[in-house]
C-alpha cells in the first residue's frame, strides 16, 4: 500500500469546491496573500494547498495541472521539484519531529529567503503547517512579514481546529474546511481504492473520523499486522494503549484522543449520569494534555484501568 502523504496525493478528493474558489479568486487577481485553512486533522487541507500551488506553478509547463479532473500530472516540472523539496517558489515550514514548537529560527530563515530576489516571475508560496505550534516569538516574527508581505508572495497557514491568536486570525482569509461523516467515508473509500468496507470494522468508523485518519489507520494496521475488520473499538483501544503505540507515532496519539471520545458516546447509550461524569472528566484530561503538552502515559493508563478494564 502506497503512503499517500499530501505532497504526493495526485488526485484531489472531496474538496473541489474549495479548490475552485481559490482558483477563481486567483484568476481574477482577487486572492488575498494570506490564507488560513482551518479544520479537523486529516481532512486534506495540505493536499488542497499542494494542488492549488501546482495549479498555479505548472501553468505553461508541459503536463500542467488538470483542472477538470483535479489531478496533478507527475511529469510536470513543478511537481517534481516540490516533491524533491527543491522548488524555489515554495517554502514549507512545519513542526520538527524533535521539537514541541515551531522554532523562531525557522521563521527567521523564511524571512531571509523572502528578502532574496526571486528566481523567476512566478508567484512564491509559503506553506506553514501546524500553526498552532508557533510559539509567541515565532508568531511575533511571522506577524511582521504578514503585515508587509513581499509582492507576489502567498501565505497558506494550516490550522487543525486549535485556538490561535486573534491578531493572526484577523490578518487572513479563513477557509473553514468541513466534511460530513458520509463525505469522509466516501473519500476514505476512494483513497483505499474502494476497499474500505472490506478492511475496517464499522465499529471503528461509526463516529466521525476524517478520511486522512482512516487511510493512515489502515496503513498503520498493515505495518503492524492488525486485522481491523475483526477488532471492535474497545479491543483496538486496548491494543494501542497497552502496546504504547502512542509513543511511536503522533498520529496514533491524536487518534486515541478521538477514539476515547467515541467510546464514551458508544457506551453511554443509556445516558448514565455516572458514565457522563467520567466522560466529562476524561474530556478535561484530553484538553489539558493537548493544551499543555502533558505526558500522555498517566492519562492513557488511567483510562485503560478505570474505563476499559472497569
Amino acid at each position: 500500500m502506497i503512503n499517500k502523504s499530501p505532497i504526493n496525493q495526485m488526485k484531489l478528493f472531496g474538496l473541489n469546491k474549495y479548490f475552485e474558489e481559490l482558483a477563481f479568486l486567483y484568476e481574477k487577481n482577487e486572492l488575498p496573500n494570506k490564507i488560513l485553512l482551518s479544520g479537523k486533522r486529516g481532512l486534506g487541507k495540505c493536499t488542497l494547498t499542494y494542488h492549488f500551488i501546482n495549479y498555479v506553478l505548472s501553468k505553461n509547463e508541459d503536463s500542467e495541472y488538470n483542472f477538470n479532473e483535479k489531478t496533478i500530472n507527475s511529469q510536470n516540472h513543478s511537481f517534481k521539484t516540490i516533491y524533491n523539496k527543491s522548488n524555489p517558489n515554495l517554502t514549507l515550514i512545519d513542526l520538527n519531529s524533535d521539537k514541541k514548537f515551531i522554532d523562531i529560527n525557522q521563521i527567521r530563515e523564511l524571512i531571509s529567503n523572502l528578502n532574496k530576489s526571486s528566481f523567476n516571475a512566478k508567484p512564491r508560496f509559503v506553506l506553514i503547517d501546524n500553526i498552532e505550534f508557533l510559539n509567541l516569538n515565532s508568531i511575533n516574527a511571522l506577524l511582521k512579514i504578514l503585515e508587509e508581505p513581499s509582492s507576489n508572495v502567498y501565505f497558506f497557514l494550516i490550522n487543525h481546529n486549535k485556538k490561535i491568536l486573534p491578531t493572526l486570525l484577523s490578518r487572513c482569509l479563513n477557509f473553514k474546511i468541513t466534511l460530513t461523516h458520509n463525505e469522509s467515508l466516501s473519500i476514505a473509500n476512494d483513497l483505499l481504492d474502494g476497499s474500505l468496507k472490506n478492511v475496517v470494522n464499522p465499529d471503528l468508523i461509526n463516529y466521525y473520523i476524517s478520511p486522512g485518519n482512516i487511510y493512515n489507520l489502515v496503513n498503520f494496521s498493515i505495518e503492524n499486522d492488525y486485522n481491523l475488520f475483526d477488532l471492535n473499538l474497545r479491543g483496538f483501544l486496548k491494543i494501542l494503549i497497552n502496546n504504547n503505540h502512542y509513543k511511536k507515532d503522533d498520529f496514533i496519539k491524536y487518534l486515541i484522543f478521538d477514539l476515547i471520545e467515541f467510546y464514551f458516546i458508544k457506551i453511554n447509550s443509556s445516558f448514565s449520569i455516572e458514565i457522563y461524569n467520567k466522560y466529562r472528566y476524561f474530556l478535561k484530561r484530553i484538553s489539558d494534555t493537548k493544551r499543555f503538552n502533558l505526558d500522555e502515559d498517566s492519562f492513557f493508563q488511567e483510562f485503560d484501568n478505570k474505563i476499559l478494564n472497569g
